[in-house]
């Protein structure tokens, strides 16, 4: 970056002290934990205060004259402009849990000897998913080792390696942001990859919608589920589905649903009453999030993430999940001290993190060395949040 463009990227850059000031967070800790789910911003969680009052009042009548199909519709309408597809492939869900596993469980084109292939890294319950709809076709499991340390083409070898050894997979699960250790797959070439074999990929874009910028139609994937309440910033049980049009008979209606046609990919999410507040305050979340910029929220996180990385990666005992790559992280990383690599022992270390530092982290398990300390920075976390979160790795791995 030259002189020029980094004066420009100055004028650009929001103002992240007065966005971090918009987050009314608790001040008895430290929250380094937000793979979770992100906190609403000040305006969202009043517009959400605002929108259950008025369902307290208006009840029925609003979600059946006003709200109900119109209302979805016009989220629908709103979330495909920024997806990058059309209205008619998109669905709201309540999370990225129920969008995959409706993906996974409804995926009719598995056979008898055929393989479904997922990672040790993906999330728990789609690996159960996976598994459940191997057991019901009398199908086979393959399950993909990711290495440590990794790197991007490494990880590309990996899955080329895993298709080619099973070469009756069907289905591949993809995770494009881990959300054990953070790594970003390059999930474009592996899904490239698949489909010159005729593997269909489902991806959990969980961790990576509203933290990475990008379309949906940039993966190349035909089945993609996410959730809006972590780095959209939208209330908790909101999410979406997408299909592709033209595989949309791929995917079974959910459960005999009967209240759409099959032809409409409404008829794959059947979730009873929902939380309709939660939903409401949809545009108030993505006009927020609009504002800031994906592109900024992203560089912002990743800036805040290398600040304490940086810091520790070259300390003795400790190992860092998540390669430095250029497009291979995000918000999250992960750490581990040597030695410490069950799940009891990290989450020992988070106790006490929690408990001498004031700094709430979380354990995960999974990555092929053994468990690890997850740290996730928000957009309200400072930088002198960071330097005792340092200091504190520093004492744990001396």
């Amino acid at each position: 970056m030259n002189e020029h463009q980094a004066d420009r990227h100055k004028l650009l850059a929001p103002d992240w002290e007065r966005i971090a000031q918009s987050y009314d967070v608790a001040s008895d800790f430290i929250n380094l934990e937000n793979g979770y789910f992100g906190i609403m911003a000040r305006p969202v969680a009043e517009e959400f205060k605002r929108n259950i009052d008025y369902l307290t009042r208006y009840s029925s009548y609003h979600l059946r004259r006003k709200f109900d199909r119109a209302g979805v519709d016009q989220i629908r309408t709103e979330l495909a402009a920024r997806t990058g597809v059309a209205m008619e492939e998109l669905a709201l869900t309540r999370g990225a849990t129920e969008s995959l596993q409706n993906l996974i469980c409804n995926y009719r084109l598995l056979k008898q000897g055929d393989t479904v292939m997922y990672a040790n890294l993906d999330y728990d319950a789609m690996q159960y998913a996976m598994n459940d709809l191997a057991q019901r076709h009398n199908a086979k499991v393959a399950v993909v080792q990711i290495p440590e340390p990794v790197s991007r083409q490494l990880a590309i070898d990996v899955y080329e390696k895993a298709l080619r050894q099973h070469p009756r997979t069907r289905l591949l699960l993809l995770t494009h942001l881990n959300h054990r250790t953070g790594l970003v797959l390059p999930v474009a070439e592996i899904v490239k990859l698949a489909k010159s074999r005729g593997v269909d990929v489902i991806v959990d874009v969980a961790q990576s919608w509203g933290q990475l910028d990008y379309k949906l139609p940039d993966l190349g994937a035909d089945f993609v589920g996410t959730n809006l309440h972590k780095w959209v910033g939208a209330p908790l049980g909101t999410g979406f589905l997408y299909i592709c049009k033209e595989r949309l008979a791929d995917i079974g209606v959910e459960r005999g649903d009967e209240d759409h046609p099959a032809t409409d990919i409404l008829s794959r999410v059947h979730s009873g009453t929902v939380n309709a507040a939660a939903l409401m305050t949809i545009p108030a979340a993505l006009k927020l999030h609009d504002e800031i910029g994906v592109a900024n929220r992203g560089r912002r996180l990743c800036e805040l993430r290398d600040y304490w990385v940086h810091q520790v990666r070259d300390v003795p005992n400790v190992e860092i999940l998540t390669p430095d790559e250029a497009g291979s992280y995000g918000a999250l990383t992960s750490f581990r001290v040597r030695g410490h690599t069950t799940f009891e022992a990290n989450n020992a270390l988070v106790d006490r993190l929690m408990e001498q530092y004031g700094i709430f982290t979380v354990a995960r398990k999974g990555p092929v060395g053994g468990s690890v300390i997850r740290v996730t920075p928000g957009l309200f976390t400072r930088t002198a949040d960071l330097d005792k979160l340092v200091g504190a790795i520093r004492e744990l791995a001396a």
